[in-house]
């Protein structure tokens, strides 16, 4: 049993190199790329036959699921053991989204933008202070939620994600429709910058004097510009949408809805009078943008990224894009009533399929983590542009 894992792992040695030499020929630089990933990933399936991969803290379905692997290991002739990708299916398939569980957390951000309002509209600095603090973590939690329900990972019932998933994108300045349409696009071409509508403008590049200094400037001050100009350009910006859907359909629902929701915001502003809504919900949407500037930028900058320069090349798995995600650790309770959990990046792209608030019980220890306040202090010390043109490998930067 002893020399087992090693002989596994030499097959998937094998493997990988089979994998590499059927990659793409248009795209040499990712065969090495794709094939470290693939034996990465067959080292892990031949591990988790085994029982030998320990995970730092795993909820209630994982210890189930080790308990029953290690039982099956341990009592299973040789060549007998179970194949792990049906346990895996299973063990996911405890982690399945919840009504009561999406109820739970709509409730919640529900209960905190009320509360939130409530207390911006008195005449108590104080209270309006904590108001607008409190706004900003409810925006936050919004824009959570419009994630959720464009993955169908909020409720069990799939009925409630649209209705759903348009009061969120209302509070989190994003068209549904858009949103669920282009993050379908993030999700399958991750890992390829100049393919992923989300990454291609970060395409290394260089830029005009003026926007160099303006990206410095703001990455300095942190003023909020590049969350500001992750929702313009990649969600409202129709005629670069039409670019990636040319669906008549798709382009009268992306235009429907980007239309209403701005009607949705006018008929705000008129009814409560730009200078009250400022007071109301200014100073929050303010705060939550500067940080969604660092939480965006996080998931995926600064990371080493393939890029298809025209070839035709395959997505790569989800199991696989690890590789080219980040996560940030937060405070657990910050983490869970917050962000719930969405700043488990790694993790969300592995198995997008899993709700954001289950995705610790897990327990899969991921590579690319960093602690929230080390990310920002060296990405802080990086330059806009070099943070956002350029990788980890080229500048040294450790996140």
């Amino acid at each position: 049993m002893i020399a087992e894992p090693v002989t596994l792992v030499d097959q998937a040695d094998i493997l990988a190199v089979q994998v590499r030499n059927i990659q793409s020929a248009g795209a040499v630089h990712s065969r090495a790329r794709g094939a470290v990933r693939a034996r990465r990933r067959l080292t892990l399936v031949f591990r988790f036959r085994l029982g030998i991969v320990v995970a730092p803290t795993p909820g209630a379905a994982m210890q189930t699921f080790w308990a029953k692997t290690a039982t099956t290991v341990a009592t299973s002739p040789p060549g007998g053991v179970r194949d792990t990708a049906v346990d895996r299916r299973r063990m996911i398939s405890e982690l399945r989204p919840r009504d009561r569980i999406g109820w739970l957390y709509l409730g919640w951000a529900t209960t905190c933008t009320a509360t939130a309002l409530w207390l911006s509209a008195t005449h108590s600095v104080v209270a309006w202070i904590a108001g607008q603090l409190l706004l900003a973590a409810a925006l936050n939690q919004w824009f959570v939620l419009l994630h959720e329900s464009g993955h169908s990972t909020l409720f069990r019932t799939k009925a409630l994600h649209k209705p759903v998933g348009h009061v969120a994108a209302f509070f989190a300045g994003i068209p549904f429709v858009s949103w669920k349409a282009v993050h379908a696009l993030h999700h399958r071409w991750t890992g390829w910058q100049d393919l992923d509508p989300t990454t291609a403008d970060l395409v290394p590049r260089q830029l005009p004097r003026g926007q160099r200094m303006l990206v410095d400037f703001c990455w300095r001050t942190w003023l909020p510009l590049f969350s500001i100009l992750y929702r313009t350009n990649n969600y409202w910006n129709l005629p670069r949408l039409f670019g990636f859907f040319d669906d008549r359909r798709q382009r009268r629902r992306l235009v429907t809805n980007a239309s209403a929701q701005l009607v949705a915001y006018g008929v705000v502003i008129v009814a409560l009078g730009p200078v009250h809504l400022l007071k109301l919900v200014g100073l929050g949407t303010l705060i939550a943008l500067v940080f969604q500037d660092v939480l965006i930028l996080s998931q995926h900058t600064h990371i080493p990224q393939d890029r298809a320069r025209g070839s035709h090349v395959k997505p790569i798995p989800a199991i696989d894009q690890e590789e080219y995600t980040r996560s940030l650790d937060f405070p657990p309770w910050f983490a869970r009533w917050v962000l719930l959990n969405v700043n488990d990046h790694e993790l969300h792209h592995m198995y997008p399929s899993v709700p954001a608030w289950d995705l610790p019980r897990l327990g899969h220890a991921t590579r690319n983590r960093n602690g929230w306040l080390h990310f920002v202090v060296e990405a802080k010390r990086l330059r806009g542009e070099v943070f956002l043109f350029k990788n980890r490998d080229e500048t040294g930067a450790p996140i």
